[in-house]
């Protein structure tokens, strides 16, 4: 599965327990399907005290969630968009906006 979301991008959550939050993606895991959004799906973790500087916990941290449950918002309109690919003169594919037709990869 090619993702189409990169790190950086701000996205629209558009399903699940999130669903019409915006946020900026973390990290993609492309093997998996997943992303990670900034503040949201937030999973509390357990952790152990692994040395004398470390302190064990209650840790709060995102989860990754499925990328068809994410929408890419253009920057220029603003709006949650699907994305089209276009071929430059100089042989480069960018990611464009469906809606306005902007580039989205600078």
């Amino acid at each position: 599965m090619r993702a189409q979301i990169k790190r950086g991008d701000n996205v629209l959550v558009i399903s699940g327990k999130e669903r019409g939050k915006t946020g900026k993606v973390l990290r993609v895991i492309p093997s998996t399907g997943r992303a990670t959004v900034e503040r949201l799906n937030m999973v509390k973790r357990h952790t152990k005290p692994r040395s004398q500087q470390s302190q064990g916990g209650i840790v709060e941290k995102e989860a990754p969630m499925h990328l068809s449950n994410l929408m890419m918002l253009c920057d220029r309109c603003s709006k949650p968009t699907r994305m089209g690919k276009r071929h430059l003169d100089d042989g480069r594919s960018v990611r464009t906006c469906r809606r306005c037709n902007e580039q989205i990869d600078r």
